[in-house]
């Protein structure tokens, strides 16, 4: 069995090692195999719509319906921790040409992406720590810079003021900071091969180590959230935008919002592009709570990421929040 690629990274080989030891079989795809129907669930998992929530209502001159739009952000942060956004205020033309831009860069020869000091080498390929095919995560991660700043803040903003906070007080925190805030360019392959489907991850299950993450994904489709202990597959929406509430507002908010573990799931068919912004603090930011008592003792951003990347080393795995707890 071989992994068929041009330009294959360094990982590839290992991957392949890892797949002929796992399984003894392997199913060929058929190269010509009809694309899925959108509406099909995704190995078993349930198709149900995210909240769609129309911004405008924040603009709105009805104070009426600028708290209502308000208490929808809130509401959906708290009940799924995922909704989506229209009338976001993005130019649609920059998402195009953003996509644009993606593509050709994930179209470049390897050798180039590679050695060139790509972006202050962030370009970065698969996962050099798996070791089973539910580690496999098939990717590509490019930092850029922080376009969606003003949309996370204002989002941001809205929740802050939802638990009675200023936000003016937490600006400092949130501020953006090339170190932290920062944009990832995903690329999944079209997974050529098979054992069992569902264990071949396009990106495994996790949470997000930010206040909140806001992504522009492609018509492809594979994001799937957990909920309810079900896994939900996310439709694909052309003129929206997902918005993800991360660990540390969890934290902030003392459990009121919720950072819902996702994943998104390789497509044999098509490959895949989404573009996410993650709003995190500096690294020496204090997280607190927005009020006492706290459920999870005081740390730092820089201490949680240290925490989680030692987790993830040690273990293979990432457990965030309950490290913390009082």
């Amino acid at each position: 069995m071989v992994l068929v690629e041009s330009n294959i990274p360094p990982l590839a080989q290992t991957y392949n090692k890892i797949l002929t030891n796992w399984s003894t079989k392997i199913v060929t795809i058929d190269e010509t195999k009809e694309l899925k129907s959108e509406n099909e669930h995704e190995h078993g998992a349930l198709l149900e719509n995210l909240p769609v929530i129309d911004l405008v209502g924040l603009t709105s001159e009805d104070e009426g319906e600028r708290a209502e739009c308000a208490a929808e952000i809130a509401r959906a942060s708290s009940e799924w921790g995922f909704f989506q956004v229209v009338n976001h205020g993005i130019n649609h033309k920059l998402l195009r040409d953003m996509r644009r831009e993606q593509i050709e860069l994930f179209n470049a020869p390897f050798s180039k992406k590679s050695s060139c000091g790509l972006l202050n080498n962030s370009y970065r390929w698969g996962s050099p720590t798996a070791v089973s095919p539910d580690h496999f995560s098939w990717e590509v991660l490019v930092e850029y810079a922080g376009e969606m700043q003003k949309l996370a803040k204002l989002l941001a903003g809205v929740l802050i003021e939802n638990l009675g906070q200023k936000k003016e007080e937490f600006e400092e925190m949130i501020s953006c900071d090339e170190s932290t805030c920062f944009l990832r360019l995903n690329h999944y392959p079209r997974c050529r091969v098979s054992t069992a489907a569902e264990l071949m991850h396009g990106l495994v299950p996790h949470t997000d180590s930010d206040f909140l993450t806001i992504l522009h994904q492609d018509q492809v489709g594979g994001l799937q959230l957990l909920k309810q202990s079900q896994w939900i597959s996310v439709h694909p929406r052309k003129d929206a935008l997902i918005v993800n509430i991360g660990d540390l507002f969890q934290a902030w908010s003392n459990d009121v919002y919720k950072s819902v573990e996702h994943k998104v799931i390789a497509n044999p068919n098509m490959e895949r592009f989404s573009v996410a912004y993650f709003l995190c603090p500096s690294y020496d930011s204090m997280i607190g709570a927005c009020k006492e008592p706290s459920i999870y003792r005081n740390f730092t951003f820089g201490e949680y990421r240290s925490q989680v990347q030692q987790d993830s080393k040690l273990i293979g795995h990432k457990i965030g929040l309950p490290r913390f707890l009082r």
